[in-house]
């Protein structure tokens, strides 16, 4: 008997480990041979933990499971209470475009062998008979952009590193996943580790560097032991170290743990954490594609860029460039929270309205009542409301409705939401986890409280005040922090006036 049990956190947090346990002493019980897989997690968080059995017929799944249903999957699973058939034909999974979390939930992620039997390495094996500059040329081709946030073209950034003279260079993975209501770079550091070691692997092909660097949270403890084991069972099979696979030049990798400052997820502040120093953010430039990481040449990407290119290496760029909407190409994994009746880890091609998102596939609020607002990107996105519904998820489309995808969290808020108090809830995110470099930000945010403060308490000459503040903010910050805070507070201010206006007559 094969049963699969998800140790992703999520997973874990609802109690995974306890069914686990059940699933082992039920089989002790009755004498049965089992082997327990404890794979990460299929995406679906309400369904956790997601249990799924090999028959015949192939992987049928049970959830959300407890300990007190696993005797059950031991008699007739076709008259199992919460047997839900195969995964893959359940309408929210089945609706996927999965190319980047192809593996994660249906492999042991601890598997090199379960990896190359479902395509991996196959990127690399590609990558390994191609020039640097063809690698990059491919990674161009297929429009990929920075998954972290700012949207960047991959092969552009690989392209200025690959160019740049130098003894040494570094690929640093911007694991630091610091962002509300986000969770794919943990899921795929737990679910499948070896497809960002493979990604950072063909990375350094690509720009000659031989050393790698995954920067993640401590928050993250199981993924740090995940990506920690699967890198060591990489090198012991000649995937890593001296040679790749064997056949190409040098190329090592090794975790590192920060200490929680959200700041850290800022490319330049991450580096000088790597370094060992307090992370704060440089200026740029230089830019650290010339002068990164111990003043080398330094890639840095977010773990789904990197994660993305053993997909496009061993399918090709067209193939990648096919899914998606404008200057938005490939896929994209929508992390869908809050306030939602289906939340999880979503991966569709981009295009798909924030209404399908939050309705269709999120199927409205988990409370029942109307949805308000949807906040995209992170503590620093823009809140839309339902108005804005018909705006495709794309990099320019939100931009254009003054919004940004982030890291595709999408946060979604019941009618009860008080907006007044989001907007001062973003300048107190930004008060606390400014590292104080520039004053717009170290200053602004903190004025930006006490600013919000007045409105609510009535006085009207506060609110230009907050919009220049605003203003001053986004124009005059040194990093994202400070420049990107506007946008929850104007798109609350412009979105939900009434919230404002509410306050000010209460207090009046």
């Amino acid at each position: 008997m094969k049963v699969y049990v998800p140790r992703d956190a999520a997973a874990r947090g609802l109690g995974s480990d306890a069914v686990a346990q059940a699933v082992q002493r039920e089989a002790e019980k009755r004498g049965l041979p089992l082997e327990l897989v404890r794979n990460g997690t299929r995406g679906m968080v309400w369904l956790e933990p997601l249990v799924e059995i090999e028959t015949q017929s192939g992987r049928t799944a049970f959830g959300p499971m407890t300990p007190e249903d696993v005797p059950a999957l031991f008699e007739d699973i076709t008259r199992h209470p919460k047997a839900l058939g195969p995964v893959e034909e359940m309408p929210w999974f089945a609706r996927q475009t999965r190319l980047t979390f192809a593996r994660v939930g249906l492999i042991d992620p601890l598997s090199l062998q379960d990896y190359e039997a479902h395509g991996g390495l196959a990127g690399l094996r590609r990558a390994l008979a191609m020039s640097g500059q063809a690698i990059v040329d491919e990674v161009k081709l297929s429009g990929l952009r920075g998954r972290g946030g700012a949207g960047f073209p991959t092969g552009i950034k690989w392209d200025t590193v690959r160019l740049a003279p130098a003894p040494q260079k570094y690929i640093v993975c911007n694991a630091d996943e610091g962002d509300s209501g986000t969770f794919a770079d943990r899921m795929l550091m737990e679910g499948d580790p070896f497809t960002l070691i493979e990604g950072m692997a063909i990375a350094g092909l690509a720009v000659g560097a031989t050393r790698g660097y995954v920067y993640t949270r401590s928050e993250y403890p199981d993924a740090v032991a995940q990506m920690t084991e699967a890198i060591r069972i990489a090198r012991a099979a000649g995937v890593l170290g001296p040679s790749l696979l064997g056949q190409g030049p040098a190329f090592d990798m090794e975790v590192r743990t920060g200490a929680g400052a959200y700041v850290c997820g800022e490319e330049t502040s991450l580096l000088n954490s790597l370094e060992g120093k307090r992370g704060v953010v440089r200026a740029k430039p230089p830019l650290p594609a010339i002068e990164g990481l111990f003043g080398r040449p330094t890639v840095v990407n977010n773990v789904i860029s990197l994660a993305s290119v053993p997909w496009i290496m061993a399918n090709g760029a067209q193939a990648y460039k096919d899914f998606g909407l404008g200057r938005s190409r490939g896929t994209i994994p929508l992390q869908i929270a809050g306030n939602v009746k289906q939340g999880g880890l979503f991966e569709a091609a981009f295009g798909l309205t924030l209404g399908e998102i939050v309705n269709d596939i999120g199927g409205g609020t988990r409370s029942g009542r109307p949805v308000k607002a949807v906040q995209v990107g992170g503590p620093l996105g823009a809140y839309f409301p339902v108005g804005k519904f018909d705006t495709p998820f794309g990099y320019e489309e939100f931009d254009g409705q003054g919004g940004l995808i982030g890291h595709a969290g999408v946060v979604i808020f019941d009618d009860s939401v008080d907006m007044l108090q989001q907007a001062r809830f973003a300048m107190e995110f930004c008060a606390v986890e400014s590292c104080g470099k520039c004053t717009p930000c170290r200053i602004g945010a903190v004025r930006g409280v006490e600013t919000v403060d007045r409105i609510a308490q009535g006085d009207p000459t506060a609110m230009p005040l907050l919009v220049d503040l605003c203003e001053t903010m986004r124009d005059g910050s040194l990093c994202a922090l400070g420049g990107f805070t506007p946008y929850p507070v104007m798109s609350a201010l412009t979105h939900f006036p009434d919230d404002f206006a509410t306050a000010r007559e209460a207090a009046e």
